[in-house]
């Protein structure tokens, strides 16, 4: 990257001032929000150079970036958000648990309409941004008003930004394409969570249980999403140098995908029983 975009700098430089400013406040919730939201960023600023530079057959590399991520993501949202949504209110609880779900593949799909407009953006730094900003906007909300809960749920929800910022760059670069503008979407998450974690709940437990439950909906659906889906004609297909057939590699490629999302899983398992 021979030069460095000015809105990634303005944005990681707002970063910086609210994390500060969080501190400074010193909620309940501060450090492990500010702590979240400087792994995410790191994790997609540092993946991007990788993947910029990147011009060799990396399908096996996103098949475990994004298996292990989206199993932790799933693990995650299965057992710290939905107990906390059912436990608020079983039945809004899963009304918001299935909202969830329903708005992240609305916002999934029309997102694709993105493709058709004239943007000042790229368009996947554009979907990358947004999904970013929501994403934190909701672990600020919960944060603030769980302050009990640890930051495991977070972190593995925001491990899926080191393999996105990859694919992303890797797309940006070659396309001629300033791969720095993922600064961006990196510190999406830290401004977004930091702002809505003075966000107050009311205390009934039904809203409680729809806002926590729209959160579990939102990740899994998130997860899902990232599941590796090796497949005639998805990222992963496009990313195959070999010529002709490629169904055997993608073959192999799906041990991969069952083996990393069972490690993602298994690592907030193991992380979960040692804090616990």
């Amino acid at each position: 990257m021979t030069r460095i975009s000015r809105v990634g700098v303005v944005a990681t430089l707002t970063l910086v001032v609210l994390s500060a400013l969080a501190l400074r406040v010193g909620t309940a919730s501060a450090g492990k929000l500010v702590g979240i939201s400087w792994v995410a960023f790191l994790a997609m600023a540092l993946a991007a150079p990788f993947g910029a530079r990147s011009d060799d057959d990396s399908a096996g590399t996103l098949v475990w970036g994004y298996g292990l991520a989206a199993g932790a993501m799933v693990t995650s949202a299965a057992v710290f958000l939905v107990p906390q949504a059912i436990g608020q209110h079983p039945q809004w609880g899963g009304f918001g648990i299935a909202f969830g779900l329903l708005a992240g593949f609305a916002s999934h799909s029309i997102g694709h309409r993105l493709s058709h407009l004239d943007l000042p953006m790229d368009r996947t730094v554009a979907e990358l941004t947004a999904h970013a900003f929501s994403a934190g906007a909701i672990i600020g909300i919960i944060y603030g008003n769980m302050p009990a809960l640890g930051p495991l749920l977070g972190l593995a929800i925001v491990s899926h930004k080191g393999p996105a910022g990859y694919a992303a760059a890797r797309r940006l670069a070659n396309a001629g394409r300033d791969p720095s503008v993922l600064l961006l979407p990196a510190t999406g998450v830290g401004i977004g969570a930091i702002v809505t974690s003075l966000i107050a709940l009311p205390a009934t437990g039904s809203t409680r249980g729809i806002v926590f439950g729209f959160a579990a909906g939102v990740f899994l659906h998130v997860a899902m999403d990232f599941l590796p889906r090796c497949e005639i004609g998805s990222e992963i297909h496009g990313l195959l140098s070999v010529s002709g057939d490629a169904h055997a590699l993608l073959d192999r490629l799906r041990l991969h995908a069952v083996a990393s999302t069972s490690m993602g899983g298994l690592a907030v398992l193991f992380a979960w029983l040692v804090i616990a």
